[in-house]
């Protein structure tokens, strides 16, 4: 009996062994892009819910969630060259990323917009299987035609905040200016009034002249409504959703507020503001899709 439990304990070992080889090649996949600038934090949330701060060269794995915070812009290098650039305060997650030069036909570029804004500029993937790429956002769709893009996203709570604050300052400013005395000073507002302590200078009891008040405070109307914005730098981008679909052509401005409401032509910019620190445009962008920029390393846990 103890040759057939020794038979019985190899068997096993070595199917256990195995299955070790199987998890370990599966956690060893190869990253699917690196991170070439970066101008502050950036998280890097696992599909595992491990949570990492990336660095320039770090790779990026097929299931992460990039976090860039406030003041950061990052930019995401792909395998295939297409690059993704995120701006501040934006959450973006890599849902589906895969690319090989030899096998078109498993090409997938899926990603999520979950908030904030980025720039996005093809790669070979997106020139040669275009409905492979999506990017999801909360209130539609994009596909692409071989492209160079930006797009922005204003949630609700957040433009409605800004809305109110706005018509809060106007309103204290039209009071502030309508209380002018002879000599053309405003009074301390007193409590509750914190705009003329954020423009009186420190030791004075004089208040800024009229003018001044005026350019410290954002006028009403300044803040956009909530919704997706995208701009066409090159190519063409598809916005669709529950209300409709709708093409953008370079040069173009789009909007779209709620995901049941058709994807519309702007007659021009919105406001939309996408200005990376000018250390990003000293690396050379290729988006000719003939270099194959894979990352260096493979960060690999048996799990």
């Amino acid at each position: 009996m103890r040759p057939r439990n020794c038979i019985a304990t190899k068997a096993f070992y070595s199917l256990a062994w195995l299955l070790a080889l199987g998890l370990a090649g599966a956690a060893c996949a190869a990253p699917v892009g690196t991170i070439t600038d970066l101008s502050g934090p950036l998280l890097d949330r696992k599909a595992d819910g491990t949570v990492k701060i990336l660095a320039t060269k770090s790779s990026v794995d097929s299931g992460d969630t990039l976090v860039s915070e406030k003041d950061t812009y990052a930019r995401v290098k792909f395998v295939d060259n297409s690059e993704i650039t995120l701006r501040p305060n934006t959450q973006f997650k890599i849902e589906n990323f895969s690319f090989d030069e030899a096998k078109p036909e498993s090409d997938n570029a899926f990603f999520s917009l979950v908030r904030g804004g980025l720039r996005s500029i093809t790669g070979l993937l997106g020139k040669r299987n275009k409905e492979r790429f999506g990017l999801n956002t909360p209130t539609a769709t994009i596909g692409i035609r071989g492209t160079n893009f930006i797009v922005e996203y204003i949630p609700p709570s957040q433009a409605e905040a800004a809305a109110q604050a706005a018509a809060e300052r106007a309103a204290y400013r039209d009071a502030a200016l309508a209380s002018l005395d002879v000599t053309g000073s405003i009074p301390y507002g007193g409590q509750g009034s914190d705009a003329p302590r954020a423009v009186m200078p420190r030791g004075t009891l004089g208040m800024p002249q009229p003018l001044q008040l005026a350019q410290a405070m954002p006028l009403p109307g300044s803040d956009r409504a909530p919704g997706l914005y995208v701009q066409v730098l090159d190519g063409m981008i598809n916005v669709s959703n529950g209300g409709g679909a709708q093409n953008f052509t370079a040069g173009q401005f789009g909007f779209t507020p709620g995901f049941k409401q058709p994807p519309v032509i702007l007659p021009n910019n919105p406001g939309m503001q996408f200005t990376p620190p000018p250390s990003f445009s000293n690396t050379t962008t290729n988006t000719s899709g003939s270099q194959n920029n894979k990352a260096g390393s493979v960060d690999c846990q048996v799990r």
